[in-house]
């Protein structure tokens, strides 16, 4: 008989599927790396089981243990679902800015919840970042997460996603694109597909009011490039660890309207049911046009599941508030 024997044995090995009207106008074969097939419906479910295994190897995370991590929602979701099985608590910090169903979905898997304003600093005790260390030096038997710095994230996709785009494409992959928050995804993939061939080319899609793309091109942290913005799961106001900016080529910034826009364009004309990050990755792969020939296959990386943005993306009345829709 062929079976999991839980539901981790599950993360990972997701089909990589074709996009055709979006990318009609593009002259390459463009390759959708699906992840919302993992368990947690995102791509962080593979990080999330690396960064808790690696814990245990070498005793940060004990028996019993408590898991604290800051998280946009979907690195939160990864961890609780092996605590659930490996028997450990969770509390999750999220900013105010995440979609209702993304803090409903963490507590219904048994995870407490803290919120904290988005618009403050990094430093600020009220941020996310702060909270979230805070409740693990108050917290006894607990381990701190940090997805930003915790080298097992770029562990992870080295070591599966990176591997299983090579092989899905029989290593004629030449461009791999994806939104960039942690850096763990881009970080991975990218270090795993240059080993095997160092003329691919890595792009990360950032958005306006993150400094990722300035600091690649500058070297300058501008905190002027550091404004609130709408879309979730990309875009820092921080330099994490896991963002190896030595080996991606270039960002491209998408606008939250445009991000939202084609979240929705990918459930309607391509019957891709996905998250905020999805739309802004397409848009950005549109926007990098000029970089594509006949030749090339490009792969891009669809983080989540649209079921996180119903009240957000998906909601007509949200998107005409906004202004996104006319």
């Amino acid at each position: 008989m062929d079976y999991a024997k839980n539901i981790l044995e599950t993360i990972g090995q997701t089909p990589l599927v074709k996009l055709n009207k979006l990318t009609a106008e593009l002259p390459c074969l463009v390759l959708a790396k699906y992840e919302t097939f993992n368990p947690g419906n995102s791509v962080k479910d593979r990080m999330a089981l690396q960064m808790i295994e690696d814990a245990e190897a070498d005793g940060r995370l004990k028996p019993g243990g408590t898991i604290i991590e800051g998280t946009s929602g979907n690195t939160g979701m990864g961890l609780a679902l092996a605590a659930i099985v490996k028997g450990y608590q969770c509390i999750f910090v999220l900013s105010d800015k995440q979609s209702k169903e993304k803090m409903d979905i963490l507590r219904a898997v048994g995870a407490e919840v803290v919120v904290c304003p988005t618009d403050v600093t990094p430093d600020d005790p009220r941020s996310y970042y702060s909270v979230s260390k805070r409740l693990a030096e108050e917290t006894p038997n607990s381990w701190y997460v940090n997805q930003y710095d915790n080298p097992s994230n770029c562990k992870a996709h080295f070591k599966s996603t990176g591997p299983e785009i090579w092989e899905q494409t029989e290593g004629k992959v030449t461009h791999f694109v994806v939104g960039v928050g942690t850096g763990g995804t881009i970080s991975g993939v990218g270090s795993f597909l240059k080993m095997k061939n160092p003329n691919i080319k890595v792009w990360g899609i950032d958005t306006y009011g993150s400094v990722f793309k300035k600091y690649h091109e500058t070297g300058i942290f501008d905190e002027n490039e550091i404004y609130p913005y709408v879309t979730e799961g990309i875009g820092e106001d921080i330099l994490p660890a896991n963002v190896n900016f030595g080996l991606i080529d270039g960002f491209t910034k998408v606008t939250d309207k445009d991000a939202a826009v084609y979240t929705q364009r990918l459930a309607k004309e391509e019957g891709m049911f996905l998250g905020n990050s999805a739309g802004a990755a397409i848009k950005g792969v549109l926007q990098l046009k000029e970089h594509f020939g006949p030749e090339d296959i490009v792969v891009v990386l669809f983080h989540d599941h649209g079921s996180r943005y119903v009240g957000k993306m998906f909601n007509d009345d949200w998107m005409r508030e906004m202004g996104y829709l006319d």
